[in-house]
């Protein structure tokens, strides 16, 4: 087991890591969000959408593990401010693009800025958990989800009644995380224990435990991601056409739902801590089934409720799963949280594209319901390893 060498839990590092992933992720958040604005003014459909998706997605993906495999073991905190000027530049291409090669390549940038502030910013959480570890990704989890919400509400204020251009005003959410990102470096920079203890453990756990293990993650990952992936493309879409509200209130409807999934990542990670990781991830997953086979059967009234319980039990999960395979190969912190959020990027990419397609042909009503069945994937969690057989794992190979 990886053993704490940080006396304490440094909550003010996890508060601004916290901070600058909020600010990130809200603006990551407002990409989709414009899509009825994009569709609108360049005449798009639901595939040309889903590429804009994938583009984004997948430079948000490839990237990450190969920098967290890298910053393992030469961790460099000046790629937090980097990545965050990526982000600042793919916000202004999006801005002012005038045809949409243009919006693709600044959705592929903007993705690049995400790629990088990822796996360096869930390693500067790890370490400065003090032992607390589910607790510390919550934290800093938590500080993404809430920017995710917060991207659809922003555009409802501002962006929806003065145009594509008035994206470029957000430029201060980027900006502002660039300073707090510096002052974190200014923080490792005169706590070398922080910036350098990630790197200095190896895997004892054998290749075949890790191989078997991952797998399963990564099968959890995907149903969750997928369906998710539904929702946060095309749940505007999909309430507008089939209860006629407003794009607007479909806006809000999508921001109750991702402030739900910032409320149940805070409650996952150390849930997680106190009665295993594994009972996280297998409730968190399966334990959303009946309420997401349900919800395309509903009323406007009802369909919102099950988006606020579904979004509070799935988000649960994903700071349960990196914790629990940075537990299984200790020592790889920034390489596990690259793969993961990559991953995690990758299949709502994948799934933003294959869903366009699929209700351009079949429509959207089918798409939600196809969709409904993928938590029942959830039984595969009993498959995993309990906690003490890692720790026992980790302690005696």
């Amino acid at each position: 087991m990886e053993k704490n060498e940080i006396t304490g839990t440094k909550f003010k590092i996890l508060g601004a890591i916290s901070a600058a992933h909020f600010l990130n992720d809200s603006t990551q958040a407002l990409l989709v969000p414009v899509y009825p604005l994009l569709m609108q003014q360049f005449s798009l459909n639901f595939t040309e959408l889903g590429l804009i998706s994938l583009a984004y997605q997948i430079t948000a993906s490839l990237l990450q593990p190969f920098i967290g495999l890298w910053t393992d073991k030469h961790p460099m905190p000046r790629l937090l401010p980097i990545g965050m000027c990526l982000t600042l530049a793919g916000l202004l291409t999006i801005s002012g693009a005038p045809h949409y090669l243009l919006i693709l390549a600044g959705a592929i940038v903007l993705g690049m800025g995400s790629s990088i502030f990822h796996p360096e910013s869930v390693r500067v959480a790890r370490i400065a958990s003090g032992g607390r570890f589910g607790l510390a990704q919550s934290i800093f989890q938590v500080g993404g989800n809430a920017g995710q919400a917060c991207g659809p509400l922003i555009v409802a204020v501002i962006v929806m009644p003065h145009g594509q251009h008035s994206l470029s005003w957000l430029a201060v959410l980027p900006l502002t995380a660039m300073a707090l990102l510096f002052w974190i470096r200014g923080k490792e920079n005169g706590q070398p224990s922080i910036a350098k203890k990630s790197s200095e453990h190896s895997s004892p756990v054998s290749k075949g435990l890790i191989t078997r293990v991952f797998a399963v993650l990564f099968i959890l990952l995907f149903a969750n991601n997928f369906y998710t992936a539904s929702i946060n493309n095309y749940l505007i879409f999909y309430l507008t056409q089939k209860f006629g509200i407003s794009v607007q209130a479909a806006q809000m409807r999508l921001f109750l739902y991702m402030f739900a999934l910032a409320a149940g990542t805070l409650m996952g990670g150390p849930l997680g801590d106190r009665v295993g990781r594994r009972y996280i991830i297998w409730f968190s997953i399966l334990g959303a089934a009946p309420f997401t086979l349900i919800m395309p059967h509903l009323n406007l009234v009802w369909t919102s409720v099950i988006l606020i319980i579904t979004g509070l039990i799935l988000s649960s999960a994903f700071a349960a799963i990196v914790v629990y395979a940075q537990e299984l190969a200790p020592g790889h912190v920034g390489t596990i949280g690259g793969l993961f959020f990559g991953l995690s990027f990758g299949i709502g990419g994948i799934g933003a594209a294959v869903l366009g397609k699929t209700a351009d042909i079949y429509g959207l009503d089918f798409v939600f319901k196809i969709c409904s069945f993928l938590p029942l994937i959830g039984f595969l969690a009993m498959f995993l390893p309990s906690d003490r057989k890692i720790r026992e794992a980790v302690n005696t190979l």
